[in-house]
């Protein structure tokens, strides 16, 4: 008599799925993770904002870098876009390519980081895929958000006299990716080991201003977040509204870890404006709107600085304290 075989019916994805992940997906919507899409209905009156983003290893993290950090940086890299939208977090799909190799271990440690940010962000997991890659770790994320319908801050729409304002400070993880490749800088700038690691921080892990977006959305006038540098990035919002810029460099703000690097190396203030990676905001605002927004996002924990205003014309202007405009070799990071 022959002996039936039957074939698993669960492939080694599923099973890292089922371990991994979906616990992560607490969306009704998302089914669990057990069919092949997922399905998002936004309340009445609402629009859905999306936004699409990957970070991948040897690019945008180093290899050895905490897998913990490396999951939720990949989730705040695109909550940093919906914040600076006036979007608040809906959800995510996520693509996760693996190299041979990859630990139980690291895979636990990938997936506490992402629901450490599920919880706080409340943006739960949706869907995606996994596959495994001869390259590096890819995480590719498709974010989403909600606001109330025509409410989205765009690129375009500032005006002339509008304030230029920023969140937090500037420069903080262009710093932190040169104590990474040169750690010697940190006594050389003269850093004791709470700025040495609030830099490093800073590169390792973003932190989206998600709380700001309501007040976003009843206040500013366009917007975009601060990822490939604050000289670049100005650029391409004044270009959106077809605007020229003035700003302060001395009203840009700092933190004192930076300020110290800086003081032992002059020369850095151009890679800090351009380096990237900061996942600040900035915004066009009405001079009649600023104090009620930095009131807002200060009761949030959320530092504003007015360090320019838009006109007419065309061309971003960085002014010295002498009143020189300084200029740049480039205007921002570039993958190309």
């Amino acid at each position: 008599m022959a002996v039936e075989q039957r074939l698993p019916t669960e492939s080694g994805e599923d099973r890292l799925i089922a371990r991994y992940f979906a616990p992560l997906a607490r969306h009704p919507g998302a089914f669990g993770l057990s069919d092949d899409a997922a399905i998002l209905t936004p309340p009445e009156g609402h629009d859905v904002v999306l936004k699409a983003d990957a970070i991948i290893g040897g690019v945008h993290f180093f290899p050895d870098d905490p897998a913990h950090a490396i999951g939720r940086k990949a989730l705040r890299v695109n909550l940093s876009d919906l914040a600076a939208k006036g979007a608040d977090p809906a959800g995510f799909l996520m693509s996760l390519a693996l190299p041979e190799g990859v630990t139980d271990e690291w895979l636990d440690g990938f997936a506490r980081g992402l629901e450490a940010d599920v919880e706080h962000y409340r943006c739960p997991l949706m869907g995606g895929d996994t596959d495994r890659t001869p390259g590096p770790t890819m995480v590719a994320i498709a974010a989403f958000g909600l606001l109330p319908r025509g409410k989205m801050v765009r690129r375009t729409g500032a005006q002339p006299g509008d304030a230029i304002l920023v969140t937090g400070t500037i420069g903080d993880a262009t710093l932190g990716l040169r104590l990474r490749h040169d750690p010697g800088a940190a006594n050389r700038w003269h850093l004791g080991d709470a700025f040495r690691d609030h830099l490093l921080r800073r590169y390792l892990l973003p932190s989206p201003r998600s709380a700001v977006a309501p007040a976003m959305r009843t206040h500013a006038a366009a917007a975009m977040d601060v990822s490939d540098g604050l000289v670049g990035d100005l650029a391409k919002l004044s270009q959106a509204s077809l605007l020229s810029a003035d700003i302060e460099l001395a009203r840009v703000p700092l933190s004192e870890a930076a300020r110290r690097a800086l003081a032992a190396e002059p020369a850095l203030l151009d890679e800090m404006l351009t380096g990237g990676d900061d996942y600040e905001i900035l915004c066009a605002m009405p001079p009649d709107h600023v104090t009620a927004f930095r009131s807002a996002a200060g009761a949030l924990g959320v530092a504003v600085t007015e360090i320019g205003r838009f006109a007419g014309g065309e061309g971003t202007r960085f002014i010295d304290e002498d009143g020189k405009e300084k200029t740049f070799a480039r205007a921002s990071y570039s993958h190309f």
